[in-house]
């Protein structure tokens, strides 16, 4: 018997669905939607060389140009622990944004290159800790800093291990999971035994299209969380709330949807140990790194940043520009384009959504109104989904709640930008944490309501997968 559903997105992907079997629906044809190549509006740019996602977008002038690049500069600037060169430390992950966000993208991960910890004042990753109830520990907090300035001791040094399997597609060819095992050492208080820990690493996100993004219609959002029940697939998005400062806002960034803003304040604060006006207390209070900051000369008596300074970063990150699709008359790419809609990726990956009218505010007040009234293709719905929880090997629970995200759900991660962070960062490695070394691996790590899309895309010959691939690196 055939049955034909079909599904509505904004008026413009009709999908026709033929038969079924165990492991998903097994799809015929599906209508390709045109033009997708102007990625974010007025904001996109038409640039695919290692600069392709930090170059100001094309409205910015005047004022906003010259902020632009106070805040380019302010992102990219070393700190150090000197108190007019910046106030870095006394603990930190990183010497600046720009040492994790290079070129405005995923600075490669020292997981790989150094086994955890960076030698290089850097590690280019967070790593969370919690108790397995979920509290935090008393000496440390949600963040194990792992760098230090001369003559303080870090909080701890992370390692990791990697332990490969070998998997086959219905064809025969082979694939590779690498599944990463954290262990902490060189605790600067208390040791803290393994099984009482739960520990996340994540490595940085790009920073693609974070304007476009803080502009989102949320009630575009949480209308998407309300539709997002496709239960022949066993998917079913939800938003995530985040309460600060008394507030109640639905939260867009992080890898879990976890904050409301672009945290700013919160990484100069977390990820340098810079103070300022939201985060006046060093991260390291009460600890003995405080005794020995003072020692090294440090001093407490003044924030290390200005509220003016942040909101030019803040605007930075706002007004850089999105690249613009590539390769999209490429048959290859056309053809991987149509087995992306034919796997069920664009239920999650949602194509296009809409920025509302007044545009963007910063953190400091200044309004950002060109981002308003954008037609955008961010290919995610920003919404969390259960991604699975290890079985065979496989899964993506991390066992971090973080507002209303338990353990194993994330929030779709926008594709935008991703087919040239090779360029960009020379590397391919994705996921939260960095351990799918390509594309197909990603897409192999995925389980829960992802498992549908995964065996389709499975399923699918050499051919198909490769042309989906292509596609994916066409974005």
């Amino acid at each position: 018997m055939r049955r034909i559903l079909k599904f509505l997105f904004y008026g413009f992907l009709p999908v026709a669905l033929w038969g079924c079997h165990k492991e998903g629906i097994d799809q015929q044809y599906v209508e390709v939607p045109d033009g997708y190549a102007l990625s974010a509006g007025t904001a996109t740019n038409f640039l695919a060389s290692s600069k392709a996602y930090d170059f100001e977008a094309p409205w910015v002038s005047g004022i906003y140009s010259t902020r632009f690049n106070d805040g380019d500069g302010l992102y990219d600037d070393v700190r150090t622990s000197s108190n007019q060169d910046g106030g870095l430390g006394p603990v930190y992950a990183g010497y600046s944004c720009g040492s994790c966000h290079r070129n405005a993208g995923r600075t490669k991960p020292t997981l790989w290159s150094d086994g955890g910890s960076g030698n290089y004042g850097f590690s280019s990753m967070l790593v969370y800790i919690t108790r397995k109830n979920g509290a935090f520990f008393q000496n440390y907090g949600r963040v194990l800093h792992d760098q230090a300035i001369y003559g303080v001791k870090p909080e701890g040094k992370l390692s990791v291990k990697y332990n490969y399997q070998t998997f086959e597609f219905p064809d025969g060819e082979t694939y590779e999971l690498c599944k990463p095992t954290y262990t902490i050492t060189e605790w600067y208080a208390d040791s803290i035994r393994p099984e009482d820990l739960f520990c996340s690493v994540r490595i940085p996100l790009r920073h693609v299209g974070m304007g476009q993004m803080m502009a989102l219609d949320q009630t575009e959002i949480e209308a998407l969380a309300a539709k997002s029940n496709y239960p022949e697939y066993g998917i079913s998005g939800r938003c995530n709330y985040i309460s600060e400062r008394g507030v109640t806002r639905l939260g867009l960034s992080g890898n879990k949807a976890q904050h409301a803003d672009l945290t700013v304040e919160l990484g100069f604060s977390s990820d340098m140990g810079v103070t300022n006006s939201r985060y006046p207390e060093e991260i390291c209070e009460g600890q003995i790194q405080m005794d020995q900051g003072s020692m090294m000369g440090l001093s407490y008596d003044q924030l290390d940043v200005s509220t003016e300074d942040m909101e030019d970063v803040d605007l930075y990150m706002h007004c850089l520009g999105v690249p613009a699709r590539r390769n999209v008359n490429d048959v290859q790419v056309q053809k991987g384009e149509q087995k992306f809609y034919e796997a069920k990726c664009h239920l999650c990956h949602v194509t296009t959504l809409h920025t509302k009218t007044r545009g963007a505010t910063l953190l400091n007040g200044t309004e950002l109104p060109w981002l308003g009234n954008q037609t955008i293709h961010p290919y995610s719905d920003f919404l969390l989904h259960d991604m699975g929880s290890e079985i065979m090997g496989v899964g993506l629970n991390d066992n971090y709640v973080s507002g209303l995200a338990r353990g194993n759900e994330w929030r779709t991660t926008p594709l935008w930008g991703i087919g040239l962070q090779e360029v960009v960062n020379g590397h391919t490695y994705f996921l939260h944490d960095g351990r799918a070394r390509n594309l197909v691996e990603a897409i192999m790590w995925h389980g829960g309501e992802a498992e549908a899309s995964k065996n389709l895309f499975k399923s699918m010959s050499k051919e198909d997968r490769d042309a989906l691939i292509a596609f994916l690196n066409s974005l």
